[in-house]
């Protein structure tokens, strides 16, 4: 099926006259992979390993081994947080057991590769405690309980629409909340006393009488679910390809309706069938777009862009995500980072060690996160997150004590420095470090005659060629 994928792509550019990019380096794949797979750097080994390997099917290893690393899930958790809105403070409002309890449980269907329908008839269709039963807190994190804001939540997230149909709030009317005897604690339940006003009309225009003694919920969760209804899986597989590819099919990912369509709409339906037909394993879609030829290309265009990249004519280039950036910074330096909430229970800190991309609760942050477009969950939209480059952020990088200190006192980079080596050896271990690469010739020229300049002490030397590297464009953006 990866030649499918690829055939469809490439006989639409060729039919447009578009000439694709050419088949990215390995120096280039083994970066993009980690990063877009498990949302980590490769380490320096890693990347070497890599490099040095000969196999012809060392790409489809690659990806096999990291869509089952415990990074897989730290990362698409985190992707689903924000669709979700897993957030302790305002205007969520989860607060900090539910908010936990609801990451975790994410994380472990993502961990245990639990197949899609059913990850979403739990959180359609769950009853009880929002900190023992955390699939119910997909209501709770909805910024209001009336059935239109519960029905447009359900539209956006599982339908890729931005509006709830017409007669679709009338399935979600009788959803009832209680508190308990623990602080914050809600139970979220089917409530058979609460009446519907209006009709219940599917989005497909059927209308259905709702017995008084089931709760609608589940009667519209299996029609979403149910044989040939498209809605499913065309909005999921539309956000894998965009997630992956940096643009869906159906662009925005979270816009599908009648006058955007798609622009491959045969590579749509194409990974519908195979959704479906492997019984919703999501990693079986990934493993398809991943081992394409068009996922492989390089990002450097041959044809005009605005028509090229509706066709998917080369890999997009993308500002790494917040987390995926301080995270990488941190790796290379061995540095740690301080996140905090300010709600005060359990806790206001978080150790050291912790990866931003497994932060468990969007109201946990720091002020990179912020600067850097982290999104605020609030609306479960993509475009939240906002990977646009600005001037502070720049500035940031260039001049902040911040990063600086991170460099000058990283103990990992100074124990590259190793006696006897070679002049360029701390060079290769930086750019494998930092790019996941060896430097060309003419890199090496220029940053070697400048280590020369310093043969008592190459310290300031790497400390310098650090800091040029993760200010660069190649490790600031996905390419």
């Amino acid at each position: 099926m990866v030649g499918q994928v690829d055939s469809l792509v490439f006989d639409r550019l060729k039919r447009l006259g578009i000439q694709p990019a050419d088949r990215c380096s390995d120096g280039v794949f083994v970066r993009r992979a980690y990063l877009d797979v498990i949302g980590t750097l490769p380490t320096r080994e890693e990347a070497a390993q890599f490099l040095q390997e000969a196999s012809p099917g060392k790409r489809r290893a690659l990806i096999d081994r990291l869509l089952e690393r415990d990074e897989f899930a730290d990362y698409w958790a985190m992707k689903w947080a924000d669709l979700l809105r897993v957030k302790s403070e305002f205007p969520i409002n989860l607060w900090p057991n539910a908010a936990q309890a609801y990451h975790r449980w994410i994380r472990t269907s993502l961990k245990q590769n639990l197949p899609y329908d059913r990850f979403v008839r739990a959180l359609l269709t769950s009853s009880g405690s929002n900190f023992r039963d955390p699939p119910v807190n997909f209501y709770r994190a909805v910024q209001g309980k009336e059935p239109q804001a519960l029905a447009q939540a359900v539209a956006l997230t599982f339908m890729g629409t931005r509006e709830p149909f017409v007669g679709m709030p009338v399935f979600f009317s009788r959803v009832g909340y209680k508190p308990t005897g623990e602080w914050k604690e809600e139970i979220v339940y089917f409530d058979p006393n609460k009446t519907a006003t209006s009709a219940a009309v599917f989005p497909d225009g059927k209308k259905v009488q709702l017995p008084p003694d089931q709760d609608p919920r589940e009667i519209f969760t299996n029609w979403l679910l149910g044989p040939g209804n498209p809605w499913l899986a065309r909005n999921i597989v539309n956000r894998v390809w965009s997630w992956l590819m940096g643009r869906g099919i159906i662009h925005e990912p979270d816009d599908i309706r009648p006058n955007n369509p798609a622009s491959n709409p045969e590579l749509l339906a194409c990974l519908e069938r195979e959704l479906v037909a492997s019984h919703y394993d999501l990693k079986h879609i990934y493993r398809l777009i991943l081992n394409s030829q068009v996922y492989q290309l390089s990002s450097v265009p041959t044809t005009e862009r605005a028509k090229g990249a509706a066709n998917f004519d080369c890999y997009p280039l993308r500002r790494l995500d917040a987390e995926v950036l301080i995270d990488a910074i941190c790796q290379i330096t061995g540095a740690t980072e301080q996140y905090s909430s300010n709600i005060p229970e359990p806790f206001t800190f978080f150790p050291e060690g912790q990866r931003a991309i497994a932060l468990p609760d969007g109201s946990i942050t720091s002020l990179f996160l912020e600067m850097f477009g982290r999104p605020p969950r609030d609306t479960g939209l993509e475009s939240e997150r906002n990977n646009r480059p600005s001037a502070e952020q720049r500035l940031h990088m260039l001049n902040s004590s911040h990063i600086q200190l991170k460099i000058q006192q990283s103990a990992k980079l100074r124990s590259l420095m190793q006696p006897g080596a070679r002049p360029r050896d701390p060079i290769d271990a930086l750019y494998l470090t930092v790019l996941s690469r060896l430097p060309t010739d003419a890199e090496l020229k220029v940053v070697g005659a400048y280590f020369q300049n310093t043969p008592g002490n190459r310290w300031p030397a790497v400390v310098d060629l650090t800091w040029a590297l993760i200010n660069s464009a190649e490790f600031l953006d996905r390419h």
